[in-house]
């Protein structure tokens, strides 16, 4: 016998109408008139070929067949709710596949420890981790979430974006190198000393950026004797004791705690690139993107 929604309207009438009593209590409950109730009812007793209620004008009660037939509607709806609970639990539990883009040394180093605790908590999930410099097209990438150092801070209505902070850039040289080279006390010093800088995508170099007495940072060109387009390759080459580099502070921190570098001029602590979440916008509300939001907020660049 082939279930239609006629059928089920009946099953919900019959139900009602037996857990209240009436029809008219039915149909209050069910925002029905009594007469379609009955109704109801009355082609569901003759779709099954059974009498269902015994009905006076003071009374209503269950037939054999009635009381059996709502027994068994009774386990219907319950698993039908249970089933419905279990399906609404599993849409908030994050499940399927994200698709990550990540700053390459930035991503290894910060990143990672944090999407690898998430992950653990999160085993329905699996993840696409891509590693790259370059600022890749979400759309096109296929991309559920980039993580940015640098670029706009303003993007168009189809992207939402999060500024989480921005890093902090300061002077390093490696003790090797302090001993052999003149010292670096005053912002003049450094024209002294040749400079590892970083390169940048186009080929230009970042220069250097001097805090001044006014509280104002500018850029100066730095005398460079290397530069390179990585940040970890720029770490080792200063490490190494070939010049000084001017990088940002979660670059350099486990050299610095381990004395392998050494902080010139503390007072020039210059504001870097800011540390940008970026995603398109209609994927907000899913729960894996809403989760993974959640956790990235906890990232940090200082």
């Amino acid at each position: 016998m082939m279930i239609t929604d006629e059928s089920l309207k009946g099953i919900s009438c019959f139900v009602a109408a037996v857990e209240c009593g009436s029809f008219s209590a039915a149909a209050e409950r069910l925002h029905l008139t009594g007469s379609a109730v009955s109704k109801s009812v009355a082609r569901l007793e003759s779709r099954l070929g059974s009498r269902l209620l015994d009905r006076t004008t003071r009374s209503m009660t269950l037939t054999d067949a009635g009381q059996a037939y709502y027994d068994a509607c009774q386990r219907i709806l319950s698993e039908l709710s249970e089933t419905e609970a279990m399906l609404a639990a599993q849409r908030r539990i994050p499940a399927g596949r994200l698709h990550i883009a990540l700053p390459q040394t930035f991503g290894r180093k910060v990143a990672m420890p944090l999407l690898n605790c998430f992950a653990s908590a999160n085993p329905e999930l699996s993840f696409t981790l891509a590693f790259s410099d370059r600022f890749l097209d979400l759309f096109d990438e296929g991309i559920d979430l980039a993580v940015r150092i640098g670029g706009p801070l303003d993007y168009p209505q189809t992207l939402a974006s999060l500024q989480l902070g921005a890093e902090q850039r300061a002077f390093f040289a490696s003790p090797g190198y302090l001993e052999q080279h003149p010292p670096v006390n005053h912002v003049k010093d450094l024209e002294r000393h040749r400079a590892i800088v970083y390169q940048l995508a186009d080929g230009s170099h970042k220069a250097w950026r001097i805090m001044q007495d006014n509280g104002q940072a500018v850029d100066r060109p730095a005398p460079w004797r290397m530069a390179v387009g990585d940040g970890e390759a720029q770490l080792s080459a200063v490490k190494a004791g070939l010049g000084v580099g001017q990088m940002a502070t979660w670059l350099t921190r486990e050299a610095e705690a381990a004395g392998e570098l050494v902080r010139l001029l503390p007072e020039q602590l210059v504001e870097g690139l800011p540390l940008m979440l970026v995603w398109p916008r209609k994927k907000s509300l899913t729960p894996k993107m809403e989760a993974l939001l959640e956790a990235m907020r906890e990232l940090k660049i200082r």
